[in-house]
């Protein structure tokens, strides 16, 4: 495996955060679906390593870091760039963060959202925005202990499969040739 990134380091002894690359492919999947499990979710994941080779580093819609303790990889977050009208400026969406369970309660969750948000500054975001699932209390309380507001006035709407095929079926729209 080559490993052309450079390591981040971090102020936690032998905790480096790195860019992920596409030989990562399998590991992302692996913590996408460790994940899932943690939330009751994992028959929900579809993802295959192709998709998520495509999307990451061919159409590059989103990126990757990966934490490592000791060389180890133990935690990772997926991110894509939003955009808010109202601040006028990008901001960063946080899809997942996820540190193993044997390794939770020393900070990394901590130091990997802080880089996000190191980020979201140097790349002149508004802001940094996430979804938690309401019942992870855990998460909840480690989230606002970072300074994180829940947006209790928002709902989340989502379209998908039929639904997402029928609504684009309804478009109708014509294009003129010039």
């Amino acid at each position: 495996m080559s490993m052309v990134n450079s390591w981040i380091e971090t102020e936690f002894s032998d905790f480096k955060l790195r860019f992920a690359e596409v030989e990562d492919v399998p590991l992302i999947l692996t913590f996408i679906r460790e994940l899932a499990s943690y939330e009751n979710l994992l028959d929900e994941v579809v993802a295959t390593e192709k998709g998520l080779r495509e999307s990451l580093f061919e159409r590059k819609v989103a990126e990757v870091i990966i934490g490592e303790f000791k060389g180890e990889p133990v935690g990772f977050a997926l991110f894509f760039h939003n955009f808010s009208t109202f601040v006028g400026k990008p901001g960063i969406y946080l899809e997942d963060l996820y540190v193993k369970p044997e390794m939770r309660g020393k900070g990394i969750g901590k130091i990997m959202l802080s880089f996000l948000g190191k980020l979201a500054v140097e790349r002149k975001c508004g802001r940094l925005e996430w979804w938690c699932l309401n019942w992870n209390e855990p998460s909840i309380q480690f989230y606002k202990r970072m300074g994180a507001v829940p947006m209790e006035e928002w709902t989340v709407y989502r379209v998908t499969d039929n639904a997402l095929d029928h609504l684009a079926g309804e478009f109708n729209g014509k294009s003129k040739q010039s």
